[in-house]
């Protein structure tokens, strides 16, 4: 079984739009905003814009399907009104997701600033129960790990695994990005061993049948950085030999492989990063 590889791409014009666009670089699966990446303020697509983004993704065989959450929600936030702003956004594009037939939403966890971390981490387990329970249905909520910069949560499995198990629920489940997990200090060379060993310890911590999709980004900043930067496949500081002894690890056959890269004409994810994706199999 090998991962369905694909891309975060555009809707402009449509959410519809994006099953072309992924189609014409070559994409098997996708990943979309569902509502601006950058208000708090989200509206759920009408009936007409859901058959339309149905009808298309029906016709072309494309999936899984995945929503990017907003970059501003921080569930683990001080402040109890960013909080509070960051459920209510959240749960809108769970909503969004489960109304147009998508996996789930990706989101990024967030930072407790100053607070100790096992307080920062109680506050995104108790928000993340409430959003599954204000957002019912199949629609799955992923936490993503971070590059841990600014006290940033989840850079490592571990504290993934803390929060995943605290909440508890069968909708919650994961999306891991290379270049987070390099920029973050977990793993250095993507070698054979080091890739086995991690994919263990998350098997150990979280279950590997959490695990739903990969960001698979080459990092533009070096190991340990903290600093959370997308290069192209083969462009960056984990290399090209690095994803291709990622695509060896079986386990990840299930998984939906997703680039956000800035693309080899600066245009965003390509055929040509597709493209080299593919010939690492």
């Amino acid at each position: 079984m090998t991962p369905k590889i694909g891309a975060h791409v555009s809707t402009a014009g449509g959410l519809h739009t994006a099953i072309e666009r992924i189609q014409a670089i070559g994409g098997e699966c996708l990943q979309i905003f569902g509502a601006s990446p950058r208000q708090w303020a989200a509206k759920l697509p009408d009936e007409e814009k859901i058959k339309k983004f149905k009808d298309a993704v029906k016709e072309s065989g494309i999936g899984p399907i995945y929503l990017h959450a907003a970059y501003l929600p921080n569930l683990a936030s001080p402040v109890a009104e960013t909080v509070e702003k960051s459920i209510t956004n959240l749960s809108i594009h769970l909503q969004i997701a489960e109304l147009i037939g998508a996996n789930g939403l990706i989101f990024h966890i967030g930072s407790g600033k100053e607070m100790p971390k096992d307080k920062a981490m109680a506050k995104v387990v108790k928000a993340c129960k409430i959003i599954l329970k204000k957002v019912p249905g199949q629609a799955e909520l992923v936490m993503e790990n971070s590059a841990g910069g600014g006290q940033k949560l989840g850079s490592s499995v571990a504290e993934i695994g803390t929060m995943i198990k605290k909440i508890d629920s069968k909708r919650m489940k994961v999306c891991w990005d290379t270049a987070h997990a390099f920029e973050a200090g977990v793993m250095d060379e993507h070698s054979p061993a080091n890739i086995k060993k991690l994919f263990n310890e998350f098997d150990k911590e979280i279950g590997l049948d959490k695990l739903v999709a990969l960001h698979v980004n080459d990092s533009k900043t070096p190991f340990d950085s903290h600093h959370d930067r997308h290069e192209n496949i083969g462009e960056g500081h984990i290399g090209l030999k690095g994803f291709k002894n990622l695509a060896k690890e079986k386990r990840l056959g299930h998984t939906s492989w997703f680039l956000e890269v800035p693309g080899f004409e600066g245009m965003g994810p390509d055929k040509k990063n597709i493209d080299i994706l593919k010939s690492l199999f």
